[in-house]
């Protein structure tokens, strides 16, 4: 993204000047702290928008500007420097569609993450592992699809290197992999599941649940025609299955016990 030196930076915040006799945008609201702060969110949305569809590289702030209906000069008094508009974004996607952003300091974790908690809390008290991965999984899911665009800004992000991926990874997927990944360990000491390295799980479970949300909404975007065109609430039930009969403790050995069964007696005289 690039800045460019204006020389409007003292002025007061407005949106760019009008054509006359052109009505006022309608997002204009009069001047105030409010309006500051939905003035920021505006950029921000703008700037995913256009991120999302031109990629970091092909999209300069004067664009961003313009999009917004502002100078370039009240995109830097919001956001400093890219750092800062970057971690706007992060902070804005990963509430949207879920609940409102927290004030400052109330509370610990994106609003994602915490959704993804209150989705699952009630069931890992109780442990009910199949409970615990469907609703995980569904929550995913809902996420992915009522925000396609925070997909595609990401899968930018990474191509490109770019610095949002990793903000983006230590504020949400890595602490998701911590939380799951220690009830995946309290399990294995109780005996519910089979000893295996924890995150190997949570790599295993969650890459299946994104790939499923990246092909609907990257590639197989016409219901019709997808490869697999099965509705959320299946489609996590089937990989929590999956997932539980590899990973419950038990399993080899109901495995190894239907092979048994199945197979010829040798000896037995007829």
């Amino acid at each position: 993204m690039s800045r460019a030196t204006t020389r409007d930076a003292a002025a007061p915040e407005t949106a760019a000047t009008v054509a006359p006799g052109a009505a006022p945008p309608a997002h204009a609201q009069p001047p105030g702290r409010m309006a500051a702060e939905e003035r920021r969110h505006q950029i921000v949305r703008v700037a995913v928008r256009l991120f999302s569809e031109r990629g970091f590289r092909g999209t300069t702030t004067k664009e961003i500007a313009q999009a917004a209906q502002v100078s370039e000069a009240i995109i830097f008094r919001h956001f400093a420097t890219k750092e800062d508009l970057y971690a706007a974004i992060i902070d804005y996607k990963a509430c949207a569609g879920l609940n409102a952003c927290p004030a400052p300091g109330e509370a610990e974790h994106p609003a994602f993450v915490e959704a993804v908690r209150c989705s699952v809390r009630e069931a890992m008290e109780r442990g009910d592992d199949r409970a615990v991965f469907e609703s995980l999984a569904l929550t995913m899911m809902e996420h992915h699809q009522r925000d396609p665009e925070f997909l595609r800004l990401l899968m930018y992000s990474a191509l490109e290197g770019h610095q949002l991926a990793q903000i983006f990874w230590d504020k949400n997927v890595r602490v998701l992999y911590e939380f799951l990944g220690t009830y995946i360990s309290d399990r294995q000491r109780r005996g519910a599941f089979r000893q295996v390295d924890p995150l190997v799980v949570v790599r295993a479970f969650t890459g299946a649940v994104t790939h499923h949300s990246l092909n609907n909404i990257l590639w197989d975007k016409e219901p019709a025609r997808r490869i697999l065109n099965i509705e959320n609430g299946d489609a996590a039930r089937e990989f929590t299955e999956i997932l539980l009969r590899g990973i419950t403790a038990d399993a080899p050995a109901r495995a190894r016990q239907k092979r048994a069964a199945a197979a010829p007696t040798k000896g037995k005289k007829k």
